[in-house]
Order: structure tokens, then sequence, then C-alpha cells
């Protein structure tokens, strides 16, 4: 399915059931992956099986049928009641993880899967859990024009990068552009913006403060 340069993921068929399912092989930390082993939410992939061994990862997880958001977007925009509902649904996902002391670090459109009406948010390659005593990210990992200014070194990351990452994911959803080239207008133009205030202290303090302002 991806190949890249810190690792792979493959599509796996179950040959007694028929089943099929992901198999993600990768250097860095599973740490994320294991705390979600006995998580089940609608809005995550199930994650089945964890494995680490001398820096490299090894996870089989459910494989979420459905369209990723970047196809989508590649045809059409949203319309406001269905960005407002997929971004509400990716804020119940992101909470999951949040109450875990998990960053995701990683929200896109090619980490969105719509399920029919149900946004899936998969791929926690580059999550991390919170570290108090760190004052900034052990690696730079994120998305160019998703990740928030912390992500790059300048902060540890915590719950509000997502947010960033999510602001810019809903303007996306609205105006096929960033915040910084066209803001969306209306109500959700001014949760987008809060959301990706550069400093993050100005931005929504939890998934739960922007699902109420959603």
């Amino acid at each position: 399915m991806k190949t890249g340069p810190r690792g792979s993921v493959s599509l796996l068929q179950n040959k007694q059931n028929g089943k099929r399912l992901v198999f993600r092989h990768y250097e860095g930390s599973g740490e994320v992956y294991q705390k979600l082993l006995p998580i089940s939410c609608p809005y995550l992939p199930q994650i089945m099986e964890v494995a680490e061994e001398n820096g490299r990862v090894a996870v089989l997880e459910e494989y979420i049928e459905g369209d990723s958001l970047a196809e989508l977007l590649r045809g059409a925009r949203f319309t406001a009641a269905e960005a407002r509902e997929i971004t509400w649904q990716l804020c119940q996902a992101l909470w999951v993880l949040h109450s875990l002391g998990a960053v995701h670090r990683d929200v896109k459109p090619e980490n969105v899967i719509l399920r029919g009406r149900q946004a899936v948010l998969i791929d926690f390659d580059a999550s991390r859990l919170f570290k108090g005593e760190h004052t900034a990210d052990t690696h730079i990992l994120g998305t160019t024009g998703y990740a928030a200014p912390e992500q790059y070194g300048i902060a540890q990351t915590d719950e509000r990068a997502d947010i960033y990452s999510l602001g810019v994911l809903l303007n996306i959803m609205l105006t096929g552009k960033h915040p910084s080239k066209e803001l969306s207008r209306g109500r959700l133009g001014h949760v987008v913006q809060k959301c990706t205030m550069v400093t993050p202290k100005k931005r929504y303090r939890s998934v739960l403060s922007l699902m109420e302002a959603l």
C-alpha cells in the first residue's frame, strides 16, 4: 500500500476467513500503538498486535474500507454541515488519543478514511506520548502545511498541535486551500482561525472545547 524511508504498509488477507488486515513495519516507537491495543472506538482502527525490537515496530490492525479524504477532495469540496460533522468525529478520535497522553502529529486528508458517513483517523507512526520532562520532540515529524509551528523543534508538541492540524483540514474541506491562502467565511472560519493560531495557548485548550465551538 505504501513504502517510505521509515518503513512500509501492506494489505494482508486471512486465507481462512478472507478478512483483510493492515500490516505496518517501520522504524521508530510503537508506544502509541501499544496504548491503543485495548481501545475500541468507531473513529479509530482496532489495533490487534504490536511488536518492537531494535528500533523496529510491527503492527497488525483493522483494515478500514472506504475512501481517503484526500481522494474525495480531488473531486469536490464539502458543505459546511459535512465538514463540521467530519471534524466533530475526528475530535472524538483525538479525544481518545489525548486521553492516553498521545499526540497524533500527522492529521491530514491522507490519514482520514470515510467509512460511509463515518470518519476514521489512521496512521500513528508519527504519534508520540507527551513527556513533561522534555522541552522539544525527539524527532521532528509531520506534514508541511498541516504541522503546527512547534512541531519544527520550537517546543514539545501536545494536543494543541493536533488542533492546529484539524483547523487546517477543516478549512481545506471548505475552501480547498490552506487558511493562510483563503480563510473560510462565517462561523467555521472563526473556528479555523482559533485552531490555527501560531501560539498554542491561543488555540482551543482541548478537542472538547473545539467540539463545543463546532
